[in-house]
């Protein structure tokens, strides 16, 4: 037997008590606290409306009708009787309800108080009859008891119908920001959310080019997030991805994003609010293509949960461009008076000054290492043999200060013209590219520690160096040429660094940080050749420039893994997590703490006879950075380098792929949790088998709230024993980018939109809105052998008995259905 009804019946038995008891007179228990009217308004189109009107006293509530008939109270319906009558919507419009907890059914409900209109407008496709008939079911309630649900008869008559100026102002009685609502009228279920509606528009700015310019208008108490937002550790940047085959993308501008703390993802991040743009600069080579296709992919969030919508896909036909100027992307209150150019290139600048100065950092480092710091003297030697007066020295001193900056910026430049910009921009995301930097810098350290030597063929630099002795300009370029040659063993791997760094898909990148490394580089040289005098405040080369190349060795490995845990959780093998990220660094610190107190030793490091001041203090600097980390072992946030470890919820003490430890449906030590499954038909094909039912957690990565349910409430010992051994646990991370097959992929309709499943977020998407009638996450709900949802499901609470008390109960629903 189920136990749904049971529940609906819950007031009944209270009211039953009530009456045997004798502790009221009969006549207190005559209750009739709804009274309705009717009424009925001609639109002029054809069409009619048919008002019910609730008047309710006060204390008392009548419900939505949108509520599970099945488990709670009785919703409100209409049912026409009269044939002939076409409804234009499914369901009557209706206000927007109260969401409260309801004591007489322990759940929030949809309800409304005081006063309430339903309107359903309906027209005649036949002969238009006298009357429209039928009845209304309702129910309602107070705070302590409820009243049997009842049927109201309704006729409205035709031939006395209202003009449309006299309707009421039907949602007058709701609360302030309340809006007529059709009760879904696009097809779409209570609780599906829906709060950004774009606008995608492509305007001309030449022969060759365009720009496509996407506007969102965001509901009041929501917000999509800025394209700079870091996609691996934060919620999903506003992007856009072209499918046009010959069209590339130039440049995303968008306006200064508003930068505020996020509860859903516990860190700043940049978002926008209200109305918001972005500008996609677009080219192509030849005639223009009949259309420009792609799609935009953003997430929204409010201050307590987060949806991961669809892709938004866009086919703009290029004969349909507007020719009008650009309009000004950034309206006042969202990024000031900027326009769509300036815009951009404020978000450009800032991106090109960190790299460039990524690069002069990493130049100034290779200034110390052995391979370049001798060569100064000997660089000024050569100068001030070849120059006979000191404005000439001066002379030679900036050309070849310049030619040290045009090699190594033509490198960046060279890179570029190779790969391309789209080149860059996908190894810059791509998993595997982001190994293979893994790799290079391994070996890159792994050098710098002197396990070998990396050099360029020895007949390059004899043939540079041959050139450098013609003299003129052609003799300082070559000898700039020798330089870069000759000291590649100790500035390839910091080149290789920067530009690993600079991979971002921008033209710029590579040029900025290779234009930073070498004015880093080039300034000594420079100044000291044209003021030789200045050679007598440098230190003597020694062992102190071996032991500035292995600390750089040990950062480079230490890096390194940083590209590795992008590899990891882009294709979530949950080889690198949180913890064993933190346990690498860690390490890495101890090991040149260790090195520059002297407790570690290298084949090629002489013997430490003393310490100096700056080797003792940058030393303690690395130790206190290692003791700095410890606590992020277990959990801590670690601020000064956040954003450079994995993400919080990519750790082994929360929500991510397991990666062995603890078998899957067990839990670990520390009571975390893991999902057996991640897949809808092998979650249920599992209980089936196991005569268990099973909870559909439906989740996403980046979905702070979600980790909150696993980090406090799934510990819990009965919560534990539930999802390990009662139930089949599957997670569903609705913003899993992994594509379907081919044949998985297809178009559903929902909502009264296309709803295109590419990918296996998309699919769980799709799921849990046209199954459960909700797309926020973190959801559960629990589902028998049939498919079918044994209940309400359940949202973000962090109260263990709340969620206790869900899995009781529908458990008792299951047992009861068996």
């Amino acid at each position: 037997m189920s136990v749904k009804p049971f529940k609906l019946l819950l007031p009944w038995f209270a009211l039953a008590i009530s009456v045997a008891t004798g502790s009221q007179q009969a006549d207190a228990q005559i209750h009739d606290p709804v009274v309705w009217d009717f009424a009925a308004y001609d639109n002029g189109d054809g069409t009619i409306d048919l008002d019910f009107h609730a008047e309710i006293e006060s204390g008392w509530h009548v419900y939505s009708q949108f509520l599970n008939p099945f488990d709670g109270p009785i919703p409100t319906s209409f049912t026409l009787e009269t044939e002939g009558v076409q409804t234009v919507d499914t369901a009557a419009a209706e206000c927007e309800p109260h969401l409260e907890y309801d004591p007489n059914f322990m759940m929030d409900l949809l309800f409304f108080e005081e006063e309430i209109h339903w309107v359903h407008t309906v027209s005649f496709p036949g002969a238009i009859p006298d009357t429209v008939k039928g009845y209304l079911t309702f129910m309602v309630c107070d705070e302590s008891k409820c009243l049997p649900p009842e049927d109201i008869d309704f006729a409205f008559a035709l031939s006395d119908l209202k003009p449309e100026s006299a309707k009421p102002d039907y949602c007058a009685e709701a609360a302030e920001g309340e809006t007529f609502d059709d009760g879904g009228s696009d097809g779409a279920p209570m609780g599906i959310y829906d709060p950004v509606q774009w606008d995608i528009a492509l305007y001309a700015t030449g022969d060759q080019t365009a720009t496509i310019v996407a506007t969102a208008e965001v509901e009041s108490g929501w917000h999509v997030y800025s394209n700079d937002n870091d996609p691996l550790d934060g919620p999903i940047p506003t992007s856009f991805v072209l499918s046009t085959e010959g069209v590339e993308a130039v440049q995303l501008q968008e306006c200064t994003p508003e930068v505020h703390y996020d509860p859903n993802f516990d860190k700043d991040v940049k978002s926008f609010e209200g109305s918001a743009s972005w500008g996609l600069d677009i080219r192509w080579e030849g005639p223009a293509p009949e259309q420009i296709a792609g799609m935009l992919t953003y997430m929204a969030c409010d201050d307590s949960k987060c949806i991961f919508p669809p892709d938004v896909e866009f086919q703009l036909n290029t004969s349909e461009m507007i020719t009008s100027a650009l309009p000004t992307l950034c309206p006042e209150g969202n990024g000031g008076e900027d326009t769509l150019d300036e815009a951009g290139d404020e978000a450009g600048d800032e991106g090109l000054l960190v790299l460039f100065l990524l690069g002069m950092g990493l130049g100034f480092a290779a200034l110390f290492t052995p391979c370049v710091f001798p060569l100064i003297p000997m660089t000024v030697s050569f100068f001030t043999k070849q120059s006979k007066t000191r404005a000439e020295g001066i002379r030679n001193a900036l050309i070849y200060g310049a030619s040290i900056i045009f090699i190594y910026t033509g490198l960046g430049l060279l890179l570029t013209a190779v790969f391309g910009v789209d080149v860059l921009n996908l190894i810059s995301t791509d998993p595997y590219f982001n190994i293979g930097l893994f790799v290079l810098l391994v070996v890159f350290g792994v050098s710098f520690l002197g396990a070998f030597e990396i050099q360029l063929p020895a007949s390059w630099a004899n043939k540079v160096d041959a050139q450098a002795d013609r003299g003129g300009l052609i003799g300082i370029f070559f000898m700039a040429a020798t330089l870069a040659i000759v000291s590649f063993s100790c500035t390839g791997p910091l080149v290789g660094s920067a530009l690993a760094g600079a991979a971002t898909g921008d033209f710029g990148g590579p040029v900025a940080v290779m234009f930073g490394f070498s004015l880093a580089l080039a300034i000594p040289f420079t100044l000291f050749s044209a003021f030789p005098g200045w050679l007598n405040s440098l230190p003597q080369s020694g062992g102190w420039l071996t032991s500035v190349k292995v600390v750089l060795g040990l950062l480079e490995i230490g890096f390194a893994f940083k590209f590795l845990s992008n590899a990891d959780l882009v294709l979530q093998l949950g080889l690198l997590k949180r913890e064993l990220f933190i346990a690498i660094w860690i390490a890495v610190a101890l090991c040149i703490a260790v090195y520059l107190y002297g407790g570690l030793r290298f084949p090629h490091d002489s013997k430490l006879e003393r310490m100096s001041v700056g080797r003792w203090s940058l030393g303690t600097v690395f130790l206190v950075l290692a003791i700095y980390m410890m606590p992020g072992m277990w959990g801590a946030p670690l601020n000064l380098i956040s954003g450079f470890p994995p993400p919080m919820f990519y750790a082994e003490s929360s929500g991510g792929v397991s990666a062995g430890g603890h078998g899957p449906g067990e839990h670990s030590a520390s009571g975390h949790v893991e999902a057996r499954f991640r897949d809808y038909e092998e979650g249920l094909a599992a209980a089936k088998a196991e005569g268990k039912p099973m909870i559909l957690d439906f989740t996403g990565w980046a979905c702070v709230n979600c980790r909150k349910m696993e980090e406090q409430v799934w510990p819990h010992p009965e919560v534990v024993k539930y999802l390990t051994e009662e139930t089949v646990l599957v997670s569903l991370y609705v913003d899993e980018r992994k594509a379907l097959p081919e044949s998985e992929q297809r178009v559903e309709q929902f909502g009264g939109k296309d709803f295109r499943i590419r990918t296996v977020g998309n699919k769980w998407t799709y799921l849990q809105a046209s199954r459960f009638g909700t797309n926020a996450q973190p959801f559960y709900v629990m589902i028998d052998h049939n498919g079918e949802a044994l209940g309400n499901g359940v949202g973000y609470d962090p109260d263990p008995e709340k969620f206790i008390a869900f899995l009781k109960e529908n458990m008792a629903r299951f047992k009861a259905g068996q």
